[in-house]
């Protein structure tokens, strides 16, 4: 059998097994080494094509993709640097869960370390970021399909126990090019020609269902406690938030949960001495949901629980989020079901309502944030976090890395919306390609919230909205270079040269570039309008630019700060 013919075929089995183990979406950049895998995921009618030039940004987009429906996206690349590109959106999967297929292209074994051209070592090339890496041979007949397929099931099984990224290194000898179509009714497929006619895996793996078992003792629910919910889907957030409402307890929420709460601003207010130390009465804290934005929420909880508070963690996920290494009580559930559970016979207990005093203090945070940002002339980055609820609350939100999500943890009030973040290596690449993916599942108007360094490392996945005919909108807060580090006790010699790198652009001509709309509010009102009217118009891309001044705050922060602890 000619080569590129059973090339074809092993790509054929491949990518229709991963259909059948639920795959819809792959990702795929151009090359002509992966050109059985692309040829055989576009014949395929079960499977969606998503294209991308560039191999970096297409990872992070299939990371959206799997982030928003969480379920497992094929990746197809070609041989050499374009395999290493993919390395940051494998490792935020690792850390977070999402299920990427990674399917590389590679030189066979004799063209290895010989100086053969765009071939380098891809064998265990993501390392430990992967749940699984399988090295497949060079296809060939003498080695029989089904032992391909089990090959694929047993992986994708590690998946489903385990979630993350599997890698499956493909090496393909030439040609990789042929004059006929590889047909399925050849000999080579007379062994696994009922799984061609039927529909279900070549094998399966069964889990038992869970059965929830794992709860609280009722005494615990009786005495002081506290809910934090941190990076959760919407449904799991709400059940968590009506688990708190229930017991009476204040309940914290992380600006991932999508939920917000009358105890918003704590990682301004826990910095007032007298709330602080009344909030460290709490006896029991329990947290559903990982990747806890606040640091001072987690010194906080640290602090808690080695002072003999208990801690039990509530996640769907077997991995240890546990970074101080706290004496804790994990429970693995589905939160849902677990929630559901308990709520049906719970009753607010003796702790309820037992911080609810310090709400009067809280309640008195929003003016003073409007206070001092108010001060200014210029529309601040300070307005726009403590806006987010107001600010087309019936669009998704996904807010980018470094200082914009700080913002939004010290001074936004969330109100029930889905927000999706990369917090698990919480980089500043591939933002904008990672929000596209999660457009493209949800279908819904879009708002993304970024720093103008992150824009700049993901400028050219802009491209990739302009296929979308749903409204997508990017902020880019631009105040000239990394200003976070104003927060930060870097060499105040060096902040600025090694640290802030100011750039000094303006991106009016990068919208124009990809064909986006493009404005630059020098007000409130101006900035909620714009956005709203182009989320209203129906579709396109709108690039909303924010010029700050890089100093600014930096000094908001200290000013609330400030005026909250004489409150």
């Amino acid at each position: 059998m000619d080569q590129s013919i059973i090339n074809r075929l092993w790509s054929r089995i491949l990518l229709e097994e991963l259909a059948r183990l639920g795959v819809t979406e792959v990702c795929v950049a151009p090359g002509s080494r992966s050109t059985p895998l692309t040829l055989e995921a576009d014949a395929n009618p079960k499977l969606n094509l998503h294209t991308h030039f560039d191999e970096r940004g297409l990872g992070y987009l299939a990371l959206g993709l799997a982030k928003a429906s969480q379920q497992p996206v094929v990746i197809i690349v070609t041989s050499g640097t374009a395999v290493a590109n993919l390395l940051p959106a494998i490792a935020e999967s690792h850390l977070t869960g999402e299920k990427l297929v990674v399917l590389t292209a590679d030189r066979p074994a004799e063209l290895i370390g010989c100086g053969a051209n765009q071939a380098i070592e891809q064998r265990g090339i993501f390392s430990q970021h992967v749940t699984r890496a399988v090295d497949l041979p060079s296809p060939s007949v003498a080695i029989p399909p089904g032992w391909l397929l089990t090959t694929v099931d047993q992986a994708v099984f590690s998946q489903q126990l385990e979630g993350g990224a599997i890698h499956f290194n493909c090496p393909f000898p030439e040609p990789l090019y042929g004059d006929k179509e590889p047909s399925s009714d050849c000999d080579y497929f007379a062994g696994i020609q009922a799984w061609l006619k039927g529909y279900r895996p070549y094998s399966t793996q069964d889990i038992p269902p869970q059965v929830m078992t794992a709860t609280i003792d009722p005494d615990v629910l009786q005495r002081k406690g506290l809910v934090i919910i941190g990076s959760l889907d919407l449904a799991s957030s709400y059940r968590a938030e009506q688990f708190a409402q229930q017991l009476g307890w204040p309940v914290l929420c992380d600006p991932q949960s999508g939920v917000g709460s009358d105890w918003a601003y704590y990682d301004v207010w826990l910095q007032h001495p007298l709330l602080a130390q009344k909030l460290s009465e709490c006896e029991v804290v329990i947290q559903f949901g990982s990747r806890l934005v606040s640091k001072r929420l987690n010194h906080w909880l640290k602090q808690q629980v080695q002072g003999g508070c208990q801690y039990i963690y509530i996640s769907p996920s077997k991995n240890r989020d546990n970074q101080f290494h706290l004496p804790q009580q994990q429970i693995i559930a589905d939160i849902c079901q677990w929630t559901d559970n308990m709520n049906r016979h719970l009753l607010p207990g003796a702790g309820a309502g037992w911080a609810d005093h310090l709400l009067s203090v809280v309640r008195m945070i929003p003016p003073v944030i409007r206070q001092v940002a108010e001060q200014s002339d210029n529309l601040s980055e300070t307005e726009i976090a403590a806006t987010l609820a107001e600010t087309v609350p019936h669009a998704d939100l996904f807010i980018g890395n470094s200082l914009i999500v700080r913002l939004a943890d010290m001074f936004g009030r969330h109100q029930n919306r889905a927000v999706f973040s990369n917090r698990g290596a919480s980089g500043i690449d591939g933002v904008i390609a990672t929000a596209t993916g999660v457009q493209r599942h949800r279908k819904k108007p879009l708002i993304l919230l970024m720093g103008d360094t992150s824009f700049l490392y993901d400028l050219n996945s802009m491209a990739l909205l302009n296929q979308s005919d749903v409204p997508f909108v990017i902020v880019v807060i631009n105040n000239d270079g990394g200003v976070i580090f104003d927060l930060l006790p870097v060499p105040a010699e060096k902040k600025t040269a090694l640290y802030q790198m100011p750039h000094g652009y303006q991106f009016r001509h990068a919208a124009e570039l990809f064909g986006w709309d493009y404005q630059q509010p020098q007000n409130l009102n101006g900035y909620t309008r714009c956005i709203e009217n182009h989320l209203n118009a129906g579709k396109g891309g709108l690039l909303v630019e924010v010029i700050t001044p890089p100093e600014q705050v930096a000094e908001h922060i200290r000013q609330i700060v400030h005026h909250v602890k004489t409150l």
